[in-house]
């Protein structure tokens, strides 16, 4: 019985699959559901009678019974990226001319143009064909392991179709995507929550996000979650091109958007979008633009990335969808570093899937150039279909006692006298210890993407400004000392407080680049303090960098390097720093540096394509050796690492007598070749 319970078993599992594939994949179902339940129940009950033929990929696994207690950190093997954003055909054109301005003589690029899917980014890992670990974006560099909800999805698959793809060995490979929620179902969900008397999510984006984060699995398979895939990445394969790409991911069992086009021109790639944009409203799920990537994985290597997006990609943002209001009146609201920022009070009004109460006006010069005034109707749109704005007034509909707005002159947390600098539009209230700013940068500093404080959310944050126990960042790592007055705050006590202060003490294993992303530098995102952190390896280093050094660090530009030499500039800010270190905030890399002749203190510069690792695991290697990588040629560059298609810094190289290393001289020095 046991060999003809495994032969059925196997048997309904394949059909099963195949069923699946065909109702959630491709929307053809061929049997009923009547008859797909039988398949089911009949699985179920043989596993349960066999129970150690059971795996982890068979259907009847998808919903596990462990509530998620934690979502362990994931760190991406390659960046998941941002895309740029572009709002017009010129800005497309703009893309295209940099593209083949970045490409060798001779070469043209062709383009992938997909939707843009309005949903949440995850990442797949499949090891010999079964689904190993799932992961949310994160901030790019690190995610959270999701795997148990991802399972619950019944368009991803448990195992892959690998019979189907003859061209590659696939035995460890990423896959990314975009999971969704559709608007039927979104909107199900929506009548349900208000039936129970819970609060309403304010659109499909933000419902997907937050059934992912659930605990319970079996909650998160009652949701209704789809994904699209979009992206496959091998370590051990060199694959061709992104179209090539999804046609393996199909193959593989995966749901690819039918909408793929490649184009041989920008001219086609415009054509498409206007194409694209025209399909928005009969389709079931959101978008809110297409994506343009370059075709030839070759090609993007060469163009390669700057710290927050690829250069091979881009964003072609449609047009924001609009709605009529009254605009009641208008205030400031005061950032992390001072900047006030004027924000319309509106009519709550229903726009591209949720209700509007609230616009961005950007700045004064803004408001004074559209004449918007309190009480006007006005036209408000999504920008980029996330953050509400006023695009213009309905001047029929004025009323003749409107007056002008003012410019602000005291700010409004602190009444402070508002600095408006010469040559820019925003005014800014100088008094660090403003309210509003301790608030933005306590946020800032205990966020996901840099701390991770779980428990010290925006409320909490408010209450503890309110109550004095915190003024600046080092405070939150004292707050342990005020346990007994803490556990006495009404709806907080003794369980709630012993887990924040946990919390807090955990956060303290952050390593640096994250604690230098958390100080809340301006213009300093998690992309640009991995590259800092690695690059100068400890806080003093940076402190004591000129902007000249700061500026020779791969993909770092003038407004880093002068923003993070003011901000060191501030004997607050060094304060704060010395602080947090008595704390035991990590303010060293953890790159472990082994020391090699060769390498150690030299200055290297890497230009061109090298074809047996990466720009980035070639510099890592270098730091590990002891030495730098800068990202432009200048007399103290001791060596030019030179790849295939070398670009302008090869001649600079040159012309300044820089030591020219070819590839393979690179790796005999690394050791890696004999």
């Amino acid at each position: 019985m046991s060999k003809k319970a495994q032969e059925r078993i196997e048997e309904l599992r394949e059909k099963i699959r195949r069923h699946d594939h065909n109702y959630y994949v491709l929307a053809q179902p061929v049997i009923s559901d009547q008859d797909y339940d039988f398949l089911m129940k009949e699985l179920v009950k043989l596993e349960e009678e066999n129970p150690d033929l059971v795996t982890p990929d068979s259907p009847t696994q998808r919903v596990g019974k462990d509530l998620t207690k934690e979502f362990r950190p994931v760190s991406h093997k390659i960046p998941m990226l941002s895309l740029s954003n572009t709002y017009d055909e010129e800005e497309l054109i703009d893309f295209d001319r940099r593209v083949r301005e970045n490409l060798p003589e001779g070469e043209w690029p062709e383009y992938v143009v997909e939707f843009k899917i309005d949903g949440a980014s995850v990442s797949l890992n499949y090891v010999n064909g079964l689904l190993k670990t799932a992961a949310t974006r994160g901030d790019g560099l690190t995610g959270e392991e999701i795997t148990a909800n991802v399972r619950t999805i019944r368009s991803v698959p448990l195992r892959l179709n690998v019979k189907k793809n003859t061209k590659y060995s696939l035995d460890d490979i990423e896959v990314r995507g975009e999971v969704f929620m559709k608007i039927k179902d979104f909107e199900k969900l929506n009548r349900e929550r208000e039936t129970a008397g819970e609060k309403l999510f304010a659109n499909p984006r933000n419902s997907t996000a937050g059934t992912l984060k659930l605990q319970d699995p079996s909650l998160v398979a009652q949701r209704s979650l789809n994904l699209f895939v979009y992206s496959l990445i091998s370590t051990e394969e060199e694959l061709n091109s992104q179209y090539d790409n999804l046609q393996i991911l199909r193959e593989l069992g995966f749901n690819v958007n039918p909408e793929v086009h490649l184009c041989k021109s920008i001219a086609e790639v415009i054509d498409i979008c206007r194409t694209l944009e025209g399909m928005r409203s009969s389709l079931d799920y959101e978008i809110d633009g297409a994506v343009i990537k370059v075709n030839s994985l070759w090609h993007q290597r060469i163009i390669g990335s700057i710290a927050k997006s690829p250069r091979w990609a881009v964003a072609f943002k449609f047009k924001a969808k609009q709605a009529f209001t009254r605009l009641n009146s208008i205030i400031w609201q005061v950032g992390r570093i001072g900047t006030l920022t004027p924000v319309a009070e509106l009519q709550p009004v229903f726009l591209a899937g949720s209700t509007i109460s609230r616009a961005t006006l950007h700045n004064f010069d803004e408001i004074l150039r559209k004449d918007i005034r309190e009480g006007d109707k006005v036209v408000i749109e999504k920008g980029g279909d996330v953050i509400p704005k006023v695009v213009a007034v309905i001047m029929d509909e004025r009323s003749p006692q409107s007056k002008p707005v003012k410019a602000p002159r005291l700010c409004p947390v602190c009444s402070s006298v508002l600095f408006k600098p010469e040559g820019e539009v925003a005014f800014y209230c100088e008094n660090s210890e403003c309210p509003a700013q301790v608030r933005g940068r306590l946020e800032h500093f205990s966020s996901r993407g840099a701390m991770d404080i779980e428990g010290l959310g925006t409320a909490l944050i408010n209450l503890f400004v309110k109550l004095g126990y915190l003024k600046i960042y080092p405070d939150i790592y004292e707050l342990k000392s005020k346990r007994a007055e803490l556990v006495k705050i009404e709806r907080l006590g003794d369980k709630s407080i012993d887990n924040l202060l946990g919390s807090i003490e955990k956060s303290k294993e952050k390593p640096f680049h994250k604690v230098l992303f958390a100080l809340g530098i301006r213009y300093v995102g998690s992309g640009a303090a991995k590259k800092l952190a690695d690059h100068f390896g400890s806080i003093e280093a940076l402190i004591a960098a000129s902007a000249e050094e700061i500026e020779q660090v791969y993909e770092i530009g003038e407004s880093i390097s002068s923003s993070v030499r003011k901000f060191f500039s501030d004997e607050h800010n060094i304060h704060n720093i010395m602080k947090l270190k008595e704390h035991g905030l990590k303010f060293e890399s953890q790159i472990v540096v082994s020391r090699n002749s060769f390498f150690d203190n030299r200055v290297f510069v890497i230009t061109g394509t090298l074809s047996s690792l990466s720009r980035e695991d070639a510099s890592e290697k270098i730091m590990k050796l002891g030495g730098k990588v800068t990202s432009s040629v200048s007399k103290k560059t001791d060596y030019l690492i030179m790849g295939e298609n070398p670009g302008s810094k090869f001649k600079k190289a040159e012309s300044l007598g820089v030591k020219i290393l070819t590839e393979e001289e690179f790796l005999k020095n690394l050791g890696e070749i004999n």
